[in-house]
């Protein structure tokens, strides 16, 4: 069995490379994108570092990006034992994923789950077998409602916190990679690329952190998830290159748009995440959409200011 894992994890591997080379593009038709996750999709900063790329090379764009991600969030449905010091189990994906469809109406669903599925045990043959499952209704679902999915690989769980639980996400994180050619998936890699990023810099470093706590990524962390969506999404060119990281303060024209569009994601998730509903207790209570859209409003004017050198 373990060299039957091993056999498919090399070969996986070797696909990514062919299937990096493909650049994605966001139809013209399309006006709303959602963001499904845990509390790494819910601290958002990946996608406001993909939105203000997005929105640099196509100011004339008007297209959504609403982050619904939700803390704790499974699409197992499992909870370890304890969970939250026995005040609530983690919520599921299949109590709020209809709702989430049928009120926001997406054209297009990124949805980044894998971190919680494993509830941070050892590998389990029945916890893999509950995850591919749960990832395969969520693509059913989001395809049954007239939307596309592409799906993103777990962000990884630092080895120092625990190697056992960083394997299980290696694996997770290969087998979302394969469905690009068992089902024909969309899938773009954040796992291996974080991977790869914390590896050569402990090499410089031997305490350098992409996540203090092993789980949530930092500022830093955010950006290596987002650089390749950026990438796959053709959006680096001449005007915009940030490579290596930089803090979004040193970025002139990008720290403005991503000052703006990080302002405007925090205000909308709390209020599309209250609309919607869940069941997760101790969350921010949003504003209502009206109101919070009013303000939403006022900013993207903003935005469109510092855009208009470009259009």
């Amino acid at each position: 069995m373990k060299k039957l894992i091993i056999t498919f994890f090399l070969f996986t591997i070797s696909t990514i490379h062919i299937f990096s080379q493909e650049h994605f593009s966001i139809d013209p038709s399309i006006k709303r994108v959602v963001f499904l996750g845990n509390s790494i999709t819910y601290a958002g900063s990946y996608i406001s570092y993909f939105e203000t790329y997005f929105r640099l090379n196509y100011p004339n764009r008007t297209i959504e990006f609403i982050n619904v991600g939700l803390p704790s969030e499974t699409v197992t449905g499992l909870s370890e034992e304890g969970h939250a010091n026995g005040e609530f189990p983690r919520p599921d994906l299949h109590e709020r994923l209809q709702r989430v469809l049928d009120q926001l109406k997406p054209d297009l669903v990124f949805a980044c789950y894998g971190m919680n599925d494993g509830i941070y045990l050892p590998y389990d043959d029945q916890r893999f077998a509950k995850y591919k499952e749960g990832m395969e209704w969520l693509h059913e679902e989001v395809i049954k409602s007239g939307a596309e999915i592409i799906h993103l690989t777990p962000a990884i769980y630092d080895p120092i916190k625990g190697e056992a639980y960083a394997n299980v996400l290696d694996l997770y994180a290969d087998w979302v990679l394969s469905k690009q050619y068992t089902a024909d998936w969309k899938v773009i890699d954040i796992h291996f690329p974080m991977k790869k990023y914390l590896e050569e810099k402990r090499v410089e470093d031997p305490q350098f952190v992409l996540a203090d706590d092993g789980v949530h990524p930092n500022r830093e962390g955010h950006w290596v998830m987002a650089l390749p969506l950026i990438k796959k999404y053709n959006l680096l060119n001449q005007k915009n290159t940030i490579v290596p990281y930089q803090e979004p303060q040193e970025l002139l024209k990008i720290a403005s748009v991503f000052t703006l569009v990080d302002q405007r994601q925090k205000l909308m998730k709390d209020a599309w995440l209250n609309q919607t509903g869940h069941l997760r207790p101790k969350m921010k209570k949003g504003l209502s959409i009206e109101k919070a859209d009013k303000k939403a409003r006022k900013i993207q004017i903003e935005i469109d200011q510092e855009l208009l050198p470009l259009k």
